[in-house]
């Protein structure tokens, strides 16, 4: 359990700085959209894709690197080597799909921006806990405690799966072009004189 606590805390601290630069979104967001500018929103959500996976890419790094220096930062520095051994395994398995939790979160994030808080939400339950919950019940029955540090890999990359047909979804919602401002006038225009049409008998 105290391996355990070590390598949430890292996990803990990198899904913060996910979080962070997907909130960070939300007001540019909603200004787009309500300016009607969808190929900005779309943009937007491009680049936060990629800055989570880099930020997913770099804590993976860390983590297949180093994963015995993290063991010393977060206070083991003095425990036996058994202790270093496991930890390194922890570290190793439990977090190995870091890109794709940290994609996920942003998608989550960013979905409520758009305001798809039913899909963002429903997203989220299933990662946390159908997924998350689930798999670490189950999977310890077949693989023992390997199971439980299997359950989150396995749980970021399912929901990914999931999560992959509504980022494709909403790229195609952001690719609808708005009618031009022109349009607009013209349909206000026209809904306007046949208000005031006089009845032809």
């Amino acid at each position: 359990m105290a391996v355990l606590g070590i390598v949430m805390k890292f996990f803990q601290i990198v899904i913060s700085i996910a979080v962070g630069l997907a909130a960070g979104c939300i007001p540019i967001v909603g200004y787009n959209i309500g300016a009607g500018r969808k190929d900005r929103a779309k943009s937007l959500f491009t680049r936060l894709l990629a800055l989570e996976a880099a930020v997913g890419g770099v804590a993976l790094l860390i983590v297949e690197l180093f994963p015995s220096r993290l063991i010393q930062i977060f206070g083991a520095a003095n425990e036996s080597a058994y202790y270093t051994q496991y930890g390194v395994k922890c570290f190793r398995i439990y977090l190995c799909m870091m890109v794709l939790a940290t994609v996920n979160k942003g998608t989550f994030i960013y979905l409520q921006s758009l305001g798809k808080a039913l899909s963002s939400t429903a997203l989220s339950l299933v990662r946390e806990v159908v997924f998350g919950v689930g798999f670490a019940l189950l999977l310890p029955r077949w693989f023992g405690l390997d199971g439980v540090l299997y359950s989150m890999p396995v749980s970021d990359m399912l929901t990914f799966l999931i999560g992959a047909a509504v980022i494709v979804q909403t790229y195609r919602t952001l690719n609808e072009a708005p009618a031009s401002r022109a349009d607009q006038r013209m349909a206000s225009l026209l809904s306007r004189l046949m208000q005031h049409r006089p009845d032809r008998v």
